[in-house]
């Protein structure tokens, strides 16, 4: 597990992969999220202080792998699967947060991210890793664990979506065996979302016996 706790000019301990949200850690996951997508996500629920509360309260904490170096969370990734992701909140939620003249317009904003997985997919729901803790490795690792949960759950592909402003994720999903298949191209957007291209990655995954029927 973790190692020593860590002081100033003192290395962190090692990494620990483990799946669901553990509890308490929600606004901290909050936090990593909308600073990995805050960007993209901001015309939908902005202001941030009233989107990182927000993103906190609705969140499924068993549809998430997480990295952990001395028991703080550093890393997340989360995933769609029967139906429930890592963001919840339904349309209801959205209104009662936002009031509902404001909600239906960012509830049309949000429509523009629904990715529904196919049959036999597993769709990712976003990475995001402590900036001071990049270089590590931990996003591979978090790319991992959810294939892992792909195979076990009998799915056989891992399926994203990466924005044009995001070379950085691209990159790390290809050195993972992700591979384009689609590119959808809404330049009209870039205005409105910050980003005018959405390419979809897919990563084949061997099912596990135990998950074949």
């Amino acid at each position: 597990m973790g190692g020593h706790a860590t002081g100033a000019g003192t290395d962190p301990g090692p990494v620990t992969v483990r799946r669901g949200l553990p509890a308490g850690a929600e606004r901290r996951a909050a936090d990593l999220y909308w600073e990995a997508f805050g960007r993209k996500l901001g015309p939908a629920l902005d202001p941030p202080e009233k989107a990182v509360p927000f993103l906190a309260a609705h969140l499924n904490a068993d549809r998430a792998v997480c990295a952990l170096v001395d028991g703080r969370l550093v890393g997340l990734a989360g995933y769609e699967l029967d139906g429930r992701s890592l963001t919840g909140g339904s349309a209801s939620d959205v209104l009662r947060a936002y009031g509902h003249l404001r909600g239906l317009r960012r509830l049309a904003l949000l429509a523009l991210f629904e990715r529904r997985p196919a049959p036999g997919q597993l769709v990712m729901d976003g990475i995001a890793v402590d900036a001071g803790m990049r270089g590590r490795g931990i996003g591979g690792l978090l790319l991992e664990e959810v294939a892992a949960v792909a195979a076990e759950s009998g799915c056989r592909e891992v399926r994203l979506d990466v924005i044009d402003t995001n070379p950085r994720a691209r990159a790390l999903y290809e050195r993972r065996g992700f591979r384009a298949v689609r590119t959808e191209r809404t330049p009209y957007l870039r205005g409105l979302l910050g980003f005018g291209a959405v390419t979809t990655m897919r990563r084949a995954v061997a099912v596990r016996e135990e998950g074949a029927l």
